[in-house]
């Protein structure tokens, strides 16, 4: 899954692709390089970042969304926003997924599009506080009660990808020990995507700033391939993929043996 950044403000790429000719540029960059999703987002989910309203964000994310789908892009768009009439209209725009940091929790109308819309959606752990008592077993609680309001609103188990929130309300002791535990995840029985690409994470651990930490995503590609996730969300395609296939393809033998 490449991402697509449409903000002023995003923490490594903010303004470079708000326009929708840039942004066309950049998703068929991405694809040439392997990716299988585009994930345009409209409002940044830094730390200390402001909130956008409905209206920018819809004026944000529709023009990328249909500049991409007049100019055939042929992979999945997916939105990534947690209010609910910005994934309707993208829906309509012609996107094809959502993708939710909140996990349905922030606006109890998403869950009622997703099912509306039958499309997949991602299911991110978060919370307001990284304040736990005892850390995996509550994001795994915390992931159920997601997937609880998913079904109740009628989404199928078949629409349903879950994430970790890696750098979201958890500290970077938190984000090691989840990156450790992410097979927990996994067994949950659901596709997992996993979005580490230049967090907070990899930058504190390489004392390196967000444009320079490729290796230390690809370290945490690997990790998360190798204990069952199935969707990178990255920056760097193009390294990534590699990452990606390599592992795979180790991880595949070693399975078939």
């Amino acid at each position: 899954m490449g991402i697509l950044n449409v903000t002023p403000d995003s923490f490594s790429d903010g303004g470079r692709y708000a326009r929708p000719e840039a942004a066309v540029e950049q998703a068929r960059t991405m694809i040439a390089e392997g990716a299988e999703i585009i994930d345009i987002g409209g409002e940044s989910t830094r730390p200390g970042s402001a909130p956008v309203s409905l209206e920018e964000e819809l004026n944000r994310v529709l023009p990328a969304i249909r500049a991409l789908r007049e100019a055939g892009v042929q992979v999945p768009i997916s939105v990534d926003t947690y209010k609910a009439e910005v994934g309707r209209k993208a829906l309509e725009a012609g996107a094809h997924m959502l993708n939710d940091i909140w996990g349905l929790r922030k606006d109890t109308e998403m869950a009622k599009v997703a099912a509306a819309y039958g499309c997949p959606i991602v299911i991110m752990h978060n919370r307001l506080e990284a304040v736990y008592d005892n850390f995996i077993p509550e994001v795994l609680q915390d992931l159920q009660e997601s997937i609880r309001l998913a079904h109740e609103a009628g989404i199928k188990d078949s629409q349903i990808i879950l994430d970790p929130g890696i750098g979201f309300a958890k500290t970077y002791e938190h984000n090691l020990q989840l990156m450790n535990e992410l097979h927990r995840i996994v067994a949950m029985g659901y596709p997992v995507l996993l979005g580490t690409s230049r967090k907070s994470m990899i930058r504190t651990a390489l004392q390196l700033p967000p444009d320079d930490v490729v290796e230390g995503t690809a370290a945490t590609v690997t990790m998360g391939i190798v204990q069952g996730c199935e969707i990178m969300r990255v920056h760097d395609v193009r390294a990534m993929k590699r990452v990606a296939v390599m592992t795979d393809t180790i991880v595949r033998h070693r399975l078939s043996l």
